[in-house]
């Protein structure tokens, strides 16, 4: 059974960091690309970060590029997404996802996690 179960979330100040990990079971996480999703309250979800399979290209949405970073551990079967510069507008639940390929749109992402909330605010 495939499940990704992320972590790492919580609360943080402006201008703050946090490191959010992806932990994969049931699959091999080598073999799949992996995104990170989030979603605010009354927002759509909005593609945050993606990463190939070998690690080797990466892919940011706007909002986020230059603060955040996404990595992998194959060998732990397990993706981070670390957030720098946290800003009040980061605040959402954040998701992981599984895909074939390097996307960036919901609908071409095939397993999900339950997420993990982070809120910036002071």
């Amino acid at each position: 059974q495939v499940q990704l179960v992320e972590s790492g979330g919580g609360l943080v100040q402006p201008g703050g960091s946090l490191r959010l990990s992806c932990v994969a079971s049931g699959f091999t996480l080598g073999y799949a690309s992996i995104g990170w999703f989030r979603q605010a309250p009354g927002k759509e979800r909005e593609g945050v970060a993606c990463i190939s399979s070998d690690g080797f290209y990466s892919s940011y949405g706007d909002s986020v590029k230059g603060r955040f970073t996404i990595s992998r551990d194959n060998a732990k079967n397990t993706v981070y997404l670390q957030m720098n510069s946290l800003r009040p507008e980061d605040t959402a639940v954040y998701y992981c996802a599984t895909s074939s390929r390097l996307a960036k749109v919901p609908d071409d992402f095939g397993s999900w996690g339950q997420g993990t909330q982070v809120t910036v605010s002071s």
